[in-house]
């Protein structure tokens, strides 16, 4: 088995029940219970106009040269109705993955829910009006290699995060986050939770009634000095 030529037609998959749970609430909150840790480099973007807040779905991954979009292409026709493309690029910068055609064929054929490309794309004046989640690291005229190598449904590296086959994607205005397939039950409860948590917060911050002493006890344990003066000259 030729290691960077190998293609997997199979995942494991998440509950569908459970990625569209996923779809009610922030990226923000879900990536708060996760320590934080989840969330892709804010170098890659929203570069479209979704009519969907949050999207998510099962991660189909790709790994490609850096500047080639062979295995994009394959990976299209494996493609299945909700996934989330995920595509690994190398970090490279100055070709563009994928324009308006490929894209059209994606979202209104195949009808994925959103793709994640860890490089840039081409045809923004069409792309930026599309109303699907198209998530990259900005635009170049210059296209793509279509030479290989690469491989599908393998482990990859998006924006600086783990992404495997199946792990549950979910995507906002904010950015993109990836939740590990095993863990999403217990990370959807915890997430739950501190949506319900955050909206309270949200309205004390409003109303004024929220206690904000944590602030100064935490400085304090911390070892800061607080002086009623002036910095001396």
């Amino acid at each position: 088995m030729p290691v960077g030529k190998r293609i997997y037609l199979k995942r494991n998959l998440p509950d569908p029940a459970l990625v569209r749970a996923f779809e009610e609430i922030p990226a923000s909150n879900v990536a708060d219970t996760m320590e934080r840790s989840c969330a892709m480099h804010p170098r890659i973007r929203l570069m479209s106009s979704p009519k969907k807040q949050m999207t998510a779905g099962p991660a189909l991954t790709v790994k490609s040269r850096a500047g080639d979009n062979l295995l994009i292409h394959k990976a299209m026709g494996l493609a299945q109705e909700g996934d989330v493309l995920i595509v690994a690029n190398e970090e490279e910068s100055r070709r563009s993955l994928i324009g308006e055609v490929m894209l059209a064929y994606m979202f209104e054929v195949k009808k994925i829910a959103a793709i994640v490309l860890d490089g840039p794309i081409r045809d923004i004046d069409a792309v930026a009006h599309l109303p699907y989640p198209i998530y990259a690291t900005g635009t170049t005229p210059g296209g793509p290699y279509k030479e290989g190598p690469g491989e599908i449904n393998v482990p990859v590296a998006c924006g600086g995060i783990s992404v495997h086959p199946g792990d549950i994607v979910l995507c906002d205005p904010d950015g993109v986050i990836v939740i590990p397939r095993l863990d999403a039950p217990e990370v959807l409860k915890a997430a739950q939770a501190f949506k319900l948590k955050d909206e309270a917060n949200l309205a004390a911050h409003r109303a004024g009634t929220v206690d904000r002493s944590w602030i100064d006890r935490t400085l304090d344990a911390k070892g800061f000095e607080i002086l009623d003066e002036v910095y001396p000259e």
